[in-house]
């Protein structure tokens, strides 16, 4: 008798382990890191780990404002890839899905595999695997059929991406999965692509609803889809960055503990006093349109004399109708 396709799989990520491989490719120094670190058989056939509820409940609440920011991605993501026999998954860093988008005739099915709410899909539970393994490496991933370490995953193909919060750490993961024998690579290769797309819109909204007072600015970047997005105070002063704008830019959670003017950040700081000067004036010239022109009125409400706010108009060339 021959061996059966999960002795062959087994067999060939062994052989794998105990090759130098796992010094060239990722992917085997994840199922080395299953096999040494977290002890797993890739012939368990045990049922996936799911949370209790109120462990689930306690999971999503922690990363609640991000559950809300993603919704309109996670149901444009699912518009995209639904009819396609593919589940969106938001997970935490923990590998547990608390949000989830899939056709309802396909329920039974992912639910069967894990691909559910609840479930547990680290790289200690479940070996190499989409979501747990993105986690680990903090990248966008592919692992397709047999590159699952469990034999019993291998009709499952899993495209992830890490999500990062607003003061840019690793939050959760967006993953789609499949288990449709028929998802060639090539498609994989496009759910990637839009994986990565719906992260970048999760973080921006993410970011968006962190600094809810702020200016969102667009950093000048090379690459201008990427996210990189700075807020910046009334004052004109750096109060948050995402991890793209940091990395762009140059930025750590040293240089946000302290107040950093925008001009400075964004290489405008050689024209600091014109960019200072503009803003003064836009000050004044708001006070004076509330105040109808009239000087008085506009210096009163401003908290300076009308001696003063004269000097101001006429340094600054602002013209007034009164």
């Amino acid at each position: 008798m021959g061996e059966s396709p999960d002795d062959r799989h087994a067999d060939r990520i062994q052989a794998a382990i105990a090759s130098d491989a796992a010094a060239k490719s990722a992917l085997v120094a994840s199922w080395r890191r299953s096999s040494n670190l977290h002890r797993l058989d890739p012939a368990d056939c045990s049922p996936p780990h799911y949370l209790t509820e109120a462990e689930l409940w306690q999971a999503r609440q922690r990363i609640e404002p991000l559950v809300r920011a993603a919704q309109s991605s996670l149901d444009r993501l699912y518009l995209a890839v639904g009819g396609v026999g593919c589940c969106v998954l938001l997970a935490d860093r923990d590998g547990v899905p608390v949000e989830r988008r899939g056709a309802p005739v396909d329920d039974e099915t992912f639910h069967s595999w894990g691909l559910w709410t609840g479930s547990v899909w680290n790289e200690e539970r479940q070996g190499t695997n989409g979501i747990g393994t993105c986690l680990v490496e903090r990248r966008a991933l592919t692992i397709h059929r047999d590159q699952h370490f469990h034999t019993r995953n291998t009709l499952l193909s899993c495209t992830t991406a890490p999500i990062h919060d607003h003061e840019g750490s690793l939050i959760a993961a967006l993953d789609v999965s499949s288990c449709r024998a028929d998802l060639t690579e090539g498609f994989a290769n496009l759910i990637s692509m839009a994986v990565v797309d719906a992260v970048r819109r999760i973080e921006s909204e993410n970011f968006k609803m962190a600094f809810p007072k702020a200016r969102i600015l667009l950093a000048p970047v090379t690459d201008k889809g990427s996210g990189a997005l700075i807020a910046v105070d009334a004052d004109d002063l750096v109060i948050g960055a995402t991890r793209s704008a940091r990395l762009a830019l140059g930025i750590t959670q040293e240089c946000l503990d302290k107040p950093m003017p925008a001009a400075d950040l964004l290489g405008w700081a050689e024209s600091g006093s014109k960019v200072l000067a503009e803003a003064e004036r836009g000050v004044l010239q708001r006070a004076l349109a509330r105040a109808d022109g009239n000087v008085s009125a506009a210096a009163q409400a401003l908290g300076i004399s009308r001696a003063t706010l004269h000097r101001k108009l006429n340094r600054l060339d602002v013209h007034r109708s009164h």
